[in-house]
Order: structure tokens, then sequence, then C-alpha cells
């Protein structure tokens, strides 16, 4: 006779907000696609989670955020939203902005002295309801801070990104998804795809990289055709 139990049948108000640790969470919050089918693909619920903080991480001298998240930004700009830029490394090349589909009226851009203002800035700007997606640059961001940052984006219904150094991978992190980007690839695979490596999800571990072959609109055509092997035009 066995003594194995069957299962409990929950009633389906619980069961649907039941996550089992080895199975892909689902988002209880809206989610926007990143553009990027691969990473949709192993994102809980398919995109960019609203109401919750995203963390990004990046080497040294890696600046690969914007390729990385135009392609789901510019939907949320051609639907009226505004993002919202705390402290960026560089300013924002508009140009190359606007072919990626983000116009100048949408992005703010906040500049900020030290690291007390950028937090105390990006915390303000996810109060602000006319906020589409707050994009943070805090690389001096301790764990405490992190927590209430979460907290906030939970009460947004807007995206929200901390971007921060490689070096603090191994930190503990109240952000629900945290992810490691860096750029590979040399010729002749040109345009070099974005590698990505999902640190920390609502679901199983990921022990692979994802590859996001995105590279900034009318730029890649030409970086692909410099990449062509030279044809020989002899003899002469």
């Amino acid at each position: 006779m066995s003594l194995a139990r069957p299962s409990p049948v929950l009633p389906d108000h619980i069961a649907q907000t039941v996550w089992r640790g080895d199975a892909l969470g689902g988002q209880t919050a809206p989610v926007l696609s990143s553009g990027h089918a691969a990473l949709d693909m192993e994102l809980p619920g398919g995109g960019w989670p609203c109401q919750s903080l995203t963390e990004v991480l990046q080497a040294p001298g890696v600046h690969a955020e914007w390729r990385l998240l135009t392609p789901g930004l510019a939907r949320l700009v051609a639907q009226g939203g505004t993002v919202l830029l705390v402290n960026p490394p560089h300013g924002p090349h508009l140009p190359a902005l606007l072919r990626e589909g983000l116009r100048e009226d949408r992005l703010v851009w906040i500049e900020t002295r030290t690291p007390t203002e950028s937090l105390w800035a990006t915390e303000q700007a996810l109060k602000a309801r006319s906020v589409s997606a707050v994009l943070a640059w805090l690389p001096q961001v301790r764990s405490d801070q992190l927590r209430r940052l979460q907290a906030c984006a939970m009460q947004h219904p807007a995206l929200a990104f901390v971007f921060r150094r490689l070096a603090a991978r191994n930190d503990a992190s109240a952000a629900p998804l945290r992810l490691e980007v860096s750029v590979s690839g040399h010729p002749p695979k040109l345009p070099p795809p974005l590698r990505v490596t999902i640190l920390k999800r609502r679901g199983p571990l990921l022990d692979r990289i994802i590859e996001v072959p995105h590279w900034p609109n009318g730029l890649a055509p030409l970086v692909q055709r410099r990449a062509m092997p030279v044809q020989a035009c002899g003899p002469w």
C-alpha cells in the first residue's frame, strides 16, 4: 500500500498566486516587451517588469544600456510615455536616440553632484506618476538603499532600472531582476551582440548566456558592409 499523499488541490483564487520555485514566475503587474525575443523568453511574464526594480550590472568601460533598453523604451515613448534619466555617465546622444524612436521631448535628464542627490532624485522620480520609466546610474548605492528603491518601485506603475558596476555582482540586492550585460564579438562577427546573463529572477537559475543581436538603427548595415571580405579586382 502506497503511503504517498496526493498533492493538495488549491482553490483557483489561491492557486493563481502560488509560484513553484522550479518554474518561471509570472507577473501580477504589467510587463513591457524588451524588444528582444530571446530575452523575453527568459524574463518572468515575458518582458521588463513594471512596479519592480531591475538592476543592470556592467564592467568598467561597458555602456550597453541603450542597446539593451531602446527597443522597449521606444514602444513606451510611442504610447506617449516619458523616460527620466538620473545622472547618466555621458550625455544622451540625441540623434542616435531619435533614430531609435526616443524623441527628445519625451526624455528628462537630471544631472546630480553627489550620490545622495542621485538617490534622492531616483526616489522622487519613482513617486512621479507622470514618469513612465526611470533609468538611474547609482554606482555607489547600498543594499539598504536598494530595498528602499524597490519599495518605491512597487508603488509606481512604471519601469525602473538601476545601473551599477559589475563589482557589485555578489552584493545583496532587493531587485527581483538582476542582469549582467557585456559586449562581445569581433570581426568577422559584426555587429557584436550583447551578452546578457540573468543573475536573479523569479524562477529557476539560468545557466547560459543570452545573446541579443541588437544594433542601433542605421548603423548595422554600415558595419556589416565594412565586415565583408574585399573582392579581388585583378588581374590588372
